[in-house]
């Protein structure tokens, strides 16, 4: 792939993305997408040799992108780190709404078996981006549970999103604030569960 090819991968995959509900993530779209911003066609094939996953690995690490540039500028002084964590995942949803449809042909296909990898990484990718920007600096094994606990979260609740028809998705971001609520029991009770067996275990063996 040439630096012309790479450099317009995103026009052309924005530009398609208008077609991705009627043609699917397919080499259609990606045809007519270029015919709309005016380059060949044959380019597209050209610019995106990996077909359909590699066009929606290119759309999930965009949206990851504008999601940390909104929420690096908002102003979350003050906040509650759920508040932050439920802003930036309505950020992410509400900057993809015009692109639901994609979205959700999307799933179908990550969810694939020979797929799970990538869907794997891809939402790793997404979470990680989350607590970062919410101002997570965990290098313990806390930097693991808070990812795995919010990858439940968004997981979940992009599913129900693809759903709801509910006015400015009213009832997704009440069923994220429940989740939220859930998860967030689940750090304490590790850690009291914990407070209780180290006590336990600090300086015995068996038979001592």
């Amino acid at each position: 792939m040439t630096v012309e090819d790479a450099s317009m991968r995103e026009p052309l995959l924005r530009a398609a993305l208008r077609h991705v509900p009627f043609d699917g993530w397919s080499a259609r779209a990606l045809r007519a997408g270029a015919e709309d911003i005016g380059r060949p066609p044959a380019e597209a094939v050209i610019a995106f040799p990996g077909g359909a996953l590699e066009m929606i690995e290119l759309h999930h690490r965009l949206a990851d992108r504008d999601m940390a540039t909104a929420i690096s500028e908002a102003d979350t002084e003050g906040e509650r780190i759920r508040d932050r964590i439920a802003r930036a995942v309505r950020i992410r949803l509400e900057a993809c709404a015009e692109d639901r449809e994609a979205i959700r042909r999307a799933v179908v296909i990550l969810a694939l078996p020979t797929n799970a990898p990538m869907a794997t990484r891809m939402l790793y990718d997404t979470v990680d981006a989350i607590w970062r920007g919410a101002g997570d600096t965990a290098t313990d094994w806390n930097f693991y549970t808070k990812r795995g606990l919010l990858a439940a979260v968004y997981s979940a609740t992009v599913l129900y999103w693809l759903q709801d028809e509910s006015a400015g998705y009213e009832e997704t971001w009440r069923f994220l604030d429940r989740r939220i609520a859930d998860a967030m029991r689940v750090p304490k009770f590790v850690e009291a569960l914990g407070s209780r067996i180290n006590p336990l275990c600090s300086g015995r063996r068996y038979g001592s």
